[in-house]
């Protein structure tokens, strides 16, 4: 099965790098470090060391969920290098952001999943360890690792039932691969069932990595100067939204015809900035975009911000006064919510969190979120709690209780890790 897997990969990929080429045209990260996705490397391209510790965080949540793991390991492990790989131009520019101080610190794409591209990628690196953030579980990777005596460790470990149907579907080929796994660090008891269902060894319930990401105080401040460009309005933030959803939020915004509440829109991926910019202006919305504001302060006819920037989702929710959290009005499994919680903002959510489903029903259930049936339920309740000041201040502070309570996984998780590596 690994073979037939193997072939599809090769016969697919000239489109996918086609596919490549077409993306680009909106995200040139895209035309950017391709023989890297090819498992090649120039002979000083990179520096390398003798120990070096992998960790695979596939885009932005994972790379950011990742930032407790590597500083812990980076800590532990001083004279280490930490190679971190994406598969997206957004990923690893998130990488870069978070750790542009520390030297230690070493960017790369993961090869297509391709036996001949992860060994060159192996045999460049020689990595001790291998450390997979959430669901990056690839054949090739595995069986590869095998060969060349990595240990794996897959960390922060989250699988939905879709999921785990999925992957049993091809049992040898991703139960061979959960198999291959050295541990697996789960978020909830529900996660480390299904993936046991999938034959992985080891497998420890450690709570949620997320938990334990601190809002930088830089991003504190740049959010508190940021909210006092728009000024005394109150501020609904729509973060991390997705394809469908700022047509649905727009229409029950505009519906309701509230000019002294600023919406703040931060659509997830950036190659849609221009395209929700149009979205709003077709509504007749006046919009400012967070790139062309400096540092004036926001006229008040505007109705809409764009948060056409990057790494400064922090800084967005500490402007804001509610938040609602993309991915979930649609069936998209929802995005991390824990972000808006650790800095004391009330919480909205959709009806589909099936990504996040113990989060979100942890923190509704401790009193920082509320889940909203559509759009226009999210635009009512965040304008009941918007003019109910008591309600939003104790809600949020109940959101930032939720966020405090569940860290440690990152201590746990470490646990885990240092027998591993040698």
């Amino acid at each position: 099965m690994r073979l037939i897997y193997s072939l599809a990969w090769w016969f697919a990929l000239p489109l996918v790098l086609l596919r490549l080429y077409v993306r680009g045209r909106q995200e040139p990260g895209y035309r950017q470090h391709i023989a890297e996705r090819l498992g090649f490397y120039r002979r000083d391209a990179y520096v390398r060391s003798s120990s070096v510790l992998w960790v695979h965080a596939v885009s932005v949540g994972e790379t950011r969920a990742a930032q407790p793991l590597i500083d812990a390991l980076l800590a532990a492990y001083p004279t280490h290098t930490l190679l971190l790989t994406h598969m997206t131009p957004t990923g690893r520019a998130t990488g870069r952001a978070l750790f542009a101080a520390q030297p230690r610190v070493v960017q790369s794409y993961l090869p297509y999943d391709t036996g001949w591209m992860v060994a060159r990628f192996l045999r460049y690196f020689k990595p001790k360890l291998c450390v997979l953030m959430e669901t990056e579980v690839w054949p090739n990777v595995m069986a590869q690792c095998a060969q060349y005596d990595v240990p794996v460790a897959l960390v922060n470990a989250r699988l939905s039932e879709r999921s785990l149907n999925k992957a049993l579907r091809f049992p040898t080929l991703f139960v061979e691969a959960a198999k291959a796994m050295s541990c697996v660090a789960a978020q909830t008891d529900s996660d480390a069932d299904r993936i046991r269902q999938l034959g992985a060894p080891a497998v420890h319930v450690t709570g949620s990595i997320k938990f334990d990401v601190v809002p930088p105080p830089d991003m504190l401040q740049r959010g508190a100067a940021l909210r006092a460009q728009f000024g005394t309005r109150p501020v609904l933030a729509c973060a991390n939204t997705r394809d469908g959803e700022e047509a649905l939020i727009l229409d029950a915004w505009r519906a309701l015809q509230r000019p002294d509440i600023l919406l703040l829109i931060v659509p997830r991926h950036p190659q849609r900035f221009d395209e929700v910019a149009q979205m709003v202006n077709a509504h007749d919305l006046p919009l400012a975009r967070r790139s062309t504001m400096g540092e004036h302060a926001l006229s008040v006819d505007i109705r809409v911000v764009l948060g056409d920037s990057m790494g400064e989702m922090f800084a967005y929710y500490a402007a804001c006064d509610v938040a609602f959290v993309g991915g979930s009005l649609l069936p998209l499994g929802g995005h991390n919510l824990i972000e808006a919680s650790a800095v004391g903002k009330p919480v909205l959510i959709g009806p589909h969190t099936f990504n996040f489903a113990d989060a979100a029903d942890n923190a509704i259930a401790a009193g920082g979120a509320l889940r909203v049936a559509d759009a226009t339920d999210l635009c009512t309740q965040a304008i009941r709690l918007l003019d109910d000041a008591a309600t939003r201040i104790a809600m949020g502070e109940q959101a930032r209780h939720f966020a405090q309570q569940h860290g440690g996984a990152t201590a746990r998780t470490m646990t885990l890790l240092k027998p591993l590596i040698k």
